[in-house]
């Protein structure tokens, strides 16, 4: 009986070992970080990623993808519906489907207007994130490929934003 014991728990421990081996694993590493102070927000990216910068200063508008840090729990990764906005009065909704900081991966996006870039720092308007937030990559913003005319929202999305005005 013993040896049958050996036998499964060798089985188990194998089999265990074979979906490890098959999960993907990414890794991903902050360029710069978020800073806010002073009602101005900059994005300081590490010296090393400086020369990814040329030619940005050409753009007026970036997206700006960040890692919510502070949200960094498997509880957190395990929320997959909400209320957007945290309204309960909206419907509950799929990760997927809002910009909800709790997600099965933690990857945050903005559109960010570009004030000025000085060396490896750059001045936006604004950005949906704290100060202290890594950022993981920036694309420019290019009107001829990201704008979709005639694109559709759900209800909740329309009364959500009524009365707010994008820069």
């Amino acid at each position: 009986m013993r040896w049958l014991y050996r036998i499964t728990f060798t089985l188990v421990f194998i089999m265990g070992l074979i979906v490890q081996s098959n999960a993907e694993v990414y890794s991903i590493q902050p360029i710069g970080h978020v800073i806010k102070t002073a009602g101005k927000v900059t994005l300081d990216i590490l010296p090393q990623y400086k020369d990814a910068l040329l030619g940005l200063k050409d753009f007026s508008h970036i997206y700006v993808l960040y890692w919510f840090n502070r949200n960094d729990s498997p509880e957190k990764r395990s929320i997959l519906k909400v209320h957007p906005r945290g309204n309960k009065e909206n419907p509950l909704t799929g990760v997927f489907a809002t910009h909800s900081p709790s997600r099965p991966n933690l990857i945050g996006l903005s559109i960010c207007k570009i004030k000025s870039i000085d060396g490896d720092v750059i001045t936006v308007d604004d950005i949906d994130a704290f100060d202290g937030t890594p950022i993981i990559d920036i694309k420019p913003y290019r009107s001829s490929y990201d704008c979709v005319p005639g694109a559709s929202v759900p209800d909740w999305v329309n009364q959500a934003h009524k009365g707010e005005h994008r820069h």
